[in-house]
């Protein structure tokens, strides 16, 4: 895809006026910025580029399993050494190699996520439909095994055959994708019962994973586990094979605790692949290093019904979006101390957006307040501390009319509201006030850090202000940016009723603005 940036031409302001007042949380540090495309073709250079303008941190990679691996279709294993990233064919190597080298002349950081599906020879017995759900019982020693060959070939020192060079190091990595839906791990519960599978197969992985890490140096990277989706089926026989299964009952099983929060004992346990006796339980802290060291725990907090950032889905307890998102971390807490451990894992948030009609029909959010929600998204994310990023996903919507359309352009390329809103958000927790009160004003200028760096220059954001009609926009607070990741947070008595918006002047091209808010003054 070609990305034009379009940039809107607006009034320029004046100078301040005396109702600034002083930044609310001046040493407030806000989440950094992820960014999911929808596959490794899309990390282009021109596309990256893009992105790195528009204050990207960090690019959220999948590696897809089969796409690596030799002979992936087969059901029997070719006879090579899985450890080794040579004895991989190299055209699959190539295009995340690519990706990876881009990213790293740009200074951009990957966050490589080893995902589904594997190969057909790695996948367990007694799938019911072996060629369309490889994903069936994937082996725990095949994937660690993979995983190592993925960590040494990243590990900064790896020269491939006929480079000049070895390839970048990686230092931050996920582990799988998606646990709790069935077309991503299979089954989800045993077949013909309610007794849950994948949380057992997903502790595998994360064991053979971390001992690959461990064993190649990356023992000290950032390693994010879960990548969980939000929600999941409740109706009778849910999740069945191949569902979602609800994130909360996962974590349970994962965890090996019941629905009570006590841990799981006898039979219940053995089936779950959990010790089932209390000694049994101290050592489950130790054998599974990952659930309890891991460096963050991956969410993917999408709301899923077209509902504002701050609202449930309705009868679903069990799911964990963004407007629930201290009910997980409260969970998660719970889960730590069954087993004694304090730990309070960060969140990172590795997907997120909002699926716009048009062009999925099946929606109701439009894309102007999808930009609204995704603002509002974004504050609340960088409102809670423990919440280490902010992501996108994706660029471009695909075609269509029922697809995830949750991308900052439409599929033939032209910006959406969405786009302006993650260049430059823009958030007033309270819209509405009296006469010579001060509203809260937050925003985020996500190029300036860069151009800053870029320049050498410090940046600064412009609030404006109209009173609506024909009233040009003026400058009434002017805001250094200091926050590394371009986000600020100030109050500012406005005179009246009207419009606010953002205004950044980059250091080359026209000045930039943000989306505006009404606000009301009585």
């Amino acid at each position: 895809m070609v990305i034009v940036l379009v940039v809107v031409f607006a009034s320029g302001g004046s100078s301040p006026t005396p109702a600034a007042l002083p930044a609310i949380y001046p040493n407030r540090v806000g989440p950094e910025t992820m960014f999911t495309a929808g596959g490794v073709a899309d990390d282009t250079p021109a596309v990256l580029g893009g992105l790195k303008a528009l204050g990207v941190n960090r690019i959220h990679i999948y590696m897809h399993w089969a796409d690596i691996a030799p002979d992936p279709t087969s059901m029997v294993k070719p006879d090579f050494d899985p450890t080794d990233p040579g004895a991989y064919p190299a055209s699959g190597w190539a295009p995340y190699d690519t990706a990876i080298e881009n990213m790293a002349a740009r200074h951009m950081g990957v966050d490589l996520d080893l995902v589904p599906p594997p190969p057909n020879w790695a996948q367990g017995k007694g799938a019911p439909h072996p060629k369309t759900q490889p994903e069936w019982k994937p082996s725990a020693a095949e994937y660690g095994q993979w995983v190592h060959a993925v960590a040494v070939r990243y590990s900064g020192h790896y020269t491939p055959p006929g480079a000049g060079k070895p390839l970048p190091r990686v230092s931050f990595w996920s582990i799988w994708n998606e646990p709790n839906i069935g077309t991503e791990l299979a089954p989800e519960v045993n077949p013909h019962t309610q007794v849950e599978n994948a949380p057992r197969l997903y502790r595998g992985m994360l064991n053979a994973a971390w001992s690959a890490f461990h064993a190649t140096g990356h023992g000290n990277d950032t390693i994010l586990i879960g990548e969980a989706a939000p929600e999941g089926g409740t109706f009778k026989g849910a999740p069945g094979l191949f569902g979602a299964m609800t994130p909360l009952r996962f974590l349970d099983a994962l965890y090996c605790v019941n629905s009570g929060g006590q841990p799981l004992r006898g039979t219940p346990a053995v089936q779950r692949g959990c010790p089932a006796t209390a000694s049994a339980s101290a050592r489950f802290g130790a054998q599974n290093p990952a659930l309890f060291k891991a460096s963050g725990f991956a969410v993917h907090p999408y709301l899923f019904y077209s509902l504002p950032p701050t609202e449930p889905v309705p009868n679903q307890p069990e799911d964990f979006d963004l407007a629930t998102m201290p009910a997980f971390e409260s969970t998660l807490d719970r889960l730590q101390r069954t087993y004694g451990s304090d730990v309070k894992l960060p969140i990172w948030s590795t997907e997120f957006g909002y699926i716009t009609n048009p062009p999925n029909t099946q929606y109701t959010v439009t894309p102007a307040k999808a930009a609204y929600y995704l603002n509002w998204a974004e504050y609340l994310t960088w409102e809670d501390p423990r919440i280490k990023s902010y992501d996108q996903y994706l660029l471009g919507d695909p075609p269509g009319d029922a697809g995830f359309a949750t991308g900052l352009f439409t599929s033939s390329g032209a910006a959406k509201p969405g786009y302006y809103a993650f260049r430059m958000p823009l958030y007033l927790p309270v819209m509405t006030t009296t006469t010579g009160h001060p509203l809260d004003v937050w925003g985020d200028v996500r190029p300036a850090p860069n151009a800053a760096r870029a320049s050498h220059h410090p940046q600064v954001v412009q609030i404006q202000y109209s009173s609506g009609g024909d009233s040009a926009f003026r400058t009434v607070q002017r805001v250094p940016i200091t926050d590394r990741h371009g986000y600020f947070e100030v109050r500012n008595t406005f005179p009246g009723s009207g419009q606010v918006r953002l205004a950044w002047v980059p250091p080359s091209g026209p000045t930039e603005y943000s989306r505006t808010v009404d606000i009301t003054l009585r």
